[in-house]
């Protein structure tokens, strides 16, 4: 997953490693209510008999009671986080669109 900050909108995008399909949504903050926004539209996505391993920052959003209470909810997502200032590490954050932005991932 990545959040890039375009100074306008926070993208979020989920990558399918298999088949390299890219699942992403825009909003206009990078907030644990958009992060939690985003855990639903993946878990909507993708059938429920897969588990998800998620590749994330250590960005606070990702790590608030909320999204903590959300996940126990959720057994079958599993938050992995890359060391601090590694987001190169996230595969997501490698295949960005061109065009501009720092990515990082989500």
């Amino acid at each position: 997953m990545t959040a890039c900050s375009t100074g306008r909108l926070a993208c979020s995008r989920a990558l399918e490693t298999s088949s390299g399909s890219v699942l992403a949504a825009h909003y206009r903050r990078h907030r644990h209510q958009e992060f939690l926004r985003f855990l639903r539209l993946i878990d909507d996505a993708v059938p429920e008999s897969l588990d998800l391993h998620l590749i994330c920052d250590n960005y606070a959003t990702h790590k608030t009671p909320e999204v903590h209470r959300w996940l126990l909810r959720h057994p079958r997502f599993h938050l992995h986080f890359t060391p601090t200032g590694s987001s190169w590490m996230n595969l997501v954050s490698v295949n960005r669109p061109s065009g501009g932005g720092h990515a990082r991932a989500c």
